[in-house]
């Protein structure tokens, strides 16, 4: 991806800013300060989400991209690169996700611990679709199993900064990964009732193929792995005709995405006489609002497979396996 220039200058603030401070080394010889909590700075809510169940008491964390913050277009303001410097610990996705603020972080490596929670991932577990360009799909998260393997990464850098509190570090983490393995337990079991000739989920732009290969759904979506790939009337009309042809229930819009590409596919096949409903809104690329049930990454997900599985005919409880849905 390009990076523009005001985007440049900003790299080049950081590094200026990075090259008068602590050497390469003392990245991984700094100490946590007791008296205060340590300041963890994420990208994404569900790089957030990973921090605060791991860290619990003992961090602080700073989430840069908010509900319906799109992380293929974000771009780093002055006040982010304040904060990523401020930050004792970062932490983003990786795999090119925050194409536009990669560079930034990889040189606040220089001064501090950055890791990318991804990493922990087998590369051989990762999808690589035909039209990605040679890089990997970055939307590990909406596969619970493969988000469940970054826990270690953010286990490993807390106890590495703050050793004092490993122990606790260990079974927050322990406590996490038990709930990800219930709510992937649920995902299996409410997907599996979905009639087989519904397993389509058509969406806004192709961030669920973790998500179908968990779950045995055929997924397409309207735009590329990134928003900013931009979908043409061929490839509308292509999706139109497998509605129809496929008699496929419902399509789905996506938190982060506008809606006009899915409202193109009803509008589509209404004029051929067919009704689509749109089934509802997934949280693809973030999470719900801050606060809320969904704005979690346990709620974003359960919201997602419930709404999922109850669109195209499958049965799962109306407000989900912890009945807190707010829709």
């Amino acid at each position: 991806m390009k990076i523009d220039r005001a985007v440049g200058s900003w790299m080049l603030l950081i590094a200026l800013i990075v090259g008068c401070q602590r050497s390469p080394e003392s990245a991984t010889q700094t100490q946590r300060d007791p008296s205060r909590p340590i300041r963890v700075l994420t990208t994404t809510g569900m790089v957030a989400d990973l921090a605060r169940n791991v860290g619990g008491d003992q961090v602080e964390v700073v989430q840069l991209l908010g509900p319906g913050t799109d992380p293929h277009l974000y771009k780093p303001t002055r006040d982010d690169v304040q904060s990523i410097l401020g930050a004792d610990v970062v932490f983003y996705s990786g795999l090119m996700l925050e194409g536009k603020m990669g560079d930034t972080l990889v040189r606040a490596g220089r001064s501090k611990p950055v890791w990318a929670v991804t990493e922990a991932i087998d590369e051989t577990y990762l999808l690589e679709p035909e039209d990605a360009q040679g890089h990997f799909d970055p939307h590990v998260w909406n596969d619970i199993q493969a988000w469940s393997q970054c826990i270690e990464v953010v286990r490993k850098a807390l106890a590495d900064f703050d050793p004092d509190h490993a122990d606790d570090y260990q079974a927050n983490a322990a406590k996490y990964q038990q709930q990800l393995s219930e709510l992937h337990e649920f995902g299996l079991r409410s997907m599996q009732t979905i009639p087989a000739e519904n397993r389509i989920l058509v969406t806004s732009h192709d961030a669920f193929n973790y998500f179908g290969r968990a779950y045995d759904l055929q997924v397409l979506g309207v735009q590329g792995l990134s928003t900013e790939s931009e979908a043409g009337l061929q490839r509308i009309n292509g999706l139109v005709d497998l509605l129809i042809d496929k008699k496929v229930r419902a399509v789905f819009v996506e938190s982060s995405v506008p809606r006009k590409n899915i409202e193109a596919l009803v509008n589509g096949a209404a004029s051929r006489g067919q009704e689509v409903k749109i089934g509802g809104e997934l949280f693809s690329d973030a999470m719900g609002a801050a606060g809320s049930y969904e704005g979690t990454y346990v709620g974003m997900m359960d919201h997602n497979i419930t709404r999922v599985v109850r669109a195209l005919g499958g049965e799962a409880p109306e407000r989900g396996l912890n009945d807190k849905l707010s829709e």
